[in-house]
């Protein structure tokens, strides 16, 4: 699939429109605590960083973080919304970090933009301190989960997970750059939100996914999800179950 340019327009509504609640970053956090070690303070990397959502929360919970985006929209926003954080212009193929420097390194629903994963594999291999974690946070393409709203929007599951790999392929990508599979966690994310509180949050397509649709499919899917949403605006979003991949550095 062509890649997503997020200097375009993903970066204007990105921050609103993936917000996240007290309760999203507190069980994300707690899923990364249970991977990584106890010691404190770890050297982290937020690698393809964004908006900074979860930088600070890294940091605050355990230690110095650099985060490193591409997209130089994405990191004015970043370091607008969060002073004092340290952002940095670089895609995952040239980190722009010494060699042993980081003891773990974020991926949030970054992994499927990376255009050469090999090479990617190769400067997260040469960052890492020996006994370093990655915690990727990414869909996989066998083990899709199924959010609510995609389901109104043609062909919204099958572009999904088009945009993914399998486990069996990202396990073996990092296995052959010397990382081992460490844990498969699925984390419960609560967005507290109404469906119709959840429709305009995605009125501003803050996800990829809207990259790939045409723009047919996009009316479509937005005319027949309103509709739904009509019916039982005050009903509750699902709770949605999301994978986290943690690797070792051998």
């Amino acid at each position: 699939m062509r890649p997503v340019d997020y200097d375009v327009r993903q970066y204007r509504n990105y921050q609103r429109g993936r917000a996240l609640t007290p309760e999203q970053r507190a069980s994300w956090i707690e899923a990364y605590a249970a991977r990584l070690p106890a010691t404190r303070p770890l050297r982290g990397l937020d690698l393809g960083s964004g908006t900074g959502r979860y930088t600070r929360a890294l940091a605050e919970a355990f230690g110095p973080v650099v985060g490193v985006e591409p997209s130089a929209r994405m990191r004015e926003v970043a370091r607008a919304a969060e002073p004092g954080i340290d952002f940095r212009e670089g895609p995952a193929e040239t980190i722009p970090l010494a060699d042993g420097s980081i003891d773990y390194t974020l991926l949030f629903l970054v992994w499927h933009h990376v255009a050469d994963k090999a090479r990617a594999v190769r400067e997260l291999t040469r960052v890492s301190a020996p006994g370093a974690m990655i915690l990727l946070r990414s869909q996989l393409r066998d083990r899709m989960p199924k959010p609510w709203w995609l389901a109104y929007f043609p062909r919204g599951y099958e572009v999904d997970a088009a945009m993914y790999e399998s486990l069996g392929e990202v396990h073996g990508r990092f296995a052959d750059g010397g990382w081992a599979l460490a844990g498969l966690d699925l984390v419960s994310e609560y967005y507290r939100e109404t469906k119709a509180e959840a429709l305009e949050r995605l009125r501003l397509r803050p996800y990829s996914t809207f990259e790939h649709f045409t723009d047919e499919e996009t009316h479509l899917g937005f005319a027949r999800l309103e509709q739904a949403v009509a019916e039982d605006p005050d009903g509750p979003v699902p709770v949605v179950e999301s994978t986290l991949l943690s690797f070792t550095r051998r």
